[in-house]
């Protein structure tokens, strides 16, 4: 049976040759920073969704009920009716 070696085989520091497209280069703070952030709204997302098929389907129906919400209590603050009336008498 044939043996198959690695090109950089043998190769232990980064200034014998290809070995340095091996050494991972760390992002800079803001950076690294960013990239946590973005992992973890992806994490909450996952989260809050799993079981649903349709994710965006919920998404538009809770901002649709938000609008109601919210037109409702513009209509009830504006003094649009509705609401408890005083009698003087």
């Amino acid at each position: 049976m044939p043996r198959r070696f690695s090109k950089r085989m043998g190769m232990c520091l980064p200034c014998l040759g290809g070995a340095a497209d091996d050494v991972v280069v760390t992002p800079d703070p803001e950076t690294r920073r960013r990239q946590l952030a973005e992992a973890a709204e992806k994490r909450q997302k996952e989260t809050a969704y799993r079981g649903v098929k349709n994710p965006d389907a919920v998404e538009r129906k809770r901002k649709k009920q938000e609008e109601v919400e919210k037109q409702t209590m513009t209509t009830s603050v504006s003094g649009g009716g509705g609401g408890l009336k005083w009698q003087v008498g």
